[in-house]
């Protein structure tokens, strides 16, 4: 008896790797997020590594954080952003592979959305226009409501 999934193990070939190309995208989503742990971790080490076994000044981060440069907070605020938003484009897409309703349409919203949330985190931790970024948080969001909208209208 095969442990792969059903929905898998009628996919093979060629038409397998269509029907795991919504995969990509939250693989590229996963791997933004690991590059911010990495950044956030890379800016708070040399601090924790100074102040080991005192501190407990850093109790409460939203008393912390204002006192922290403005590098540390932006780098801070995009770590919190990175876990916000995206975490429904985890759940979007996981629905659309375990519904087999992969579509080019799907994968093409799902990439947009990675590089529009690209952006703004690049936007975010360097010059930090705000208007960019917005612009940036409306079009990743556009594309994330149209791949949930897509969904629930086959259903209408």
């Amino acid at each position: 008896m095969s442990l792969a999934s059903p929905s898998r193990s009628k996919v093979s070939g060629k038409g397998r790797l269509q029907f795991m190309n919504i995969l990509y995208p939250m693989l590229g989503m996963i791997c933004l997020s690991g590059l911010l742990v990495i950044a956030l971790l890379a800016s708070r080490l040399p601090s924790i590594v100074k102040y080991w076994g005192k501190l407990q000044f850093a109790e409460h981060a939203e008393e912390l954080r204002p006192n922290l440069p403005r590098s540390l907070r932006l780098i801070t605020e995009n770590h919190n952003h990175i876990f916000e938003q995206p975490t429904l484009f985890f759940a979007t897409c996981a629905y659309i592979h375990m519904a087999a309703q992969n579509d080019a349409t799907h994968v093409g919203l799902a990439w947009a959305y990675v590089g529009f949330r690209f952006l703004h985190s690049i936007i975010q931790v360097t010059v930090n226009n705000v208007t960019i970024r917005v612009v940036c948080f409306i079009c990743a969001s556009a594309c994330l409501l149209a791949m949930i909208l897509k969904e629930v209208f086959k259903f209408a």
